[in-house]
């Protein structure tokens, strides 16, 4: 028989495996949009996705296994996920991709600025899960499922772009002041209070 110890450590990878699970379903959006471009499974993807994105940590928080390195492969496999969902969008609709060039261009190069930035400044990609970084997280799903799985491009699909815009210029903003890596920096005001309070403590 199993130990309640091993029961126990099991529970605690139910986390993990949630956050695999949008890793795994990356691919899959790829091979649908190529192969069986189908509202409906596009739609599946989405909710799994986003249901794996909000329990997951929950259930990190409450079995107390939301750790530094467990935050970044959070971060990770939403980057993996939705850089692959992205491109099945722009495979199928590549008309609605065009007619929002100017600002894709502006929030691919702030994504790239961010991650450039972060891995010189601390040597890794940044995990802050910002307050605004889940707003777009909703928003993205919102236009992303109105697009692919209703194939209704408009005001969602604009709303998660500039929201996209919005979000890793405060991202880039914390890394600016942060004086070394943190996870979970809920907003530009947080990062600005923990640099006040490490720079006191410096010089105390």
């Amino acid at each position: 028989m199993r130990s309640a110890s091993a029961d126990e450590a099991g529970v605690r990878q139910i986390p993990v495996v949630l956050t695999g699970v949008r890793a795994l379903l990356a691919p899959v959006a790829v091979l649908l949009a190529v192969f069986y471009p189908s509202h409906i499974a596009f739609g599946t993807c989405l909710v799994v996705a986003l249901l794996s994105d909000i329990f997951d940590g929950i259930l990190a928080r409450r079995l107390n296994v939301a750790t530094p390195n467990l935050r970044r492969l959070d971060s990770i496999a939403d980057t993996i996920f939705y850089v692959c969902i992205a491109f099945a969008a722009w495979y199928l609709y590549p008309s609605v991709i065009a007619e929002h060039i100017v600002a894709l261009v502006a929030l691919g190069a702030l994504e790239l600025a961010r991650y450039v930035f972060d891995l010189r400044k601390f040597g890794r990609e940044a995990s802050y899960h910002m307050w605004s970084s889940k707003l777009w997280g909703l928003a993205l799903f919102a236009g992303l499922f109105s697009l692919l799985a209703l194939g209704v491009a408009g005001v969602a699909v604009t709303a998660a772009i500039y929201l996209g815009v919005i979000a890793d210029i405060e991202g880039l903003a914390i890394s600016m002041i942060l004086p070394e890596w943190e996870s979970d920096v809920p907003t530009f005001v947080h990062a600005h209070r923990r640099r006040a309070g490490s720079l006191n403590s410096m010089y105390r």
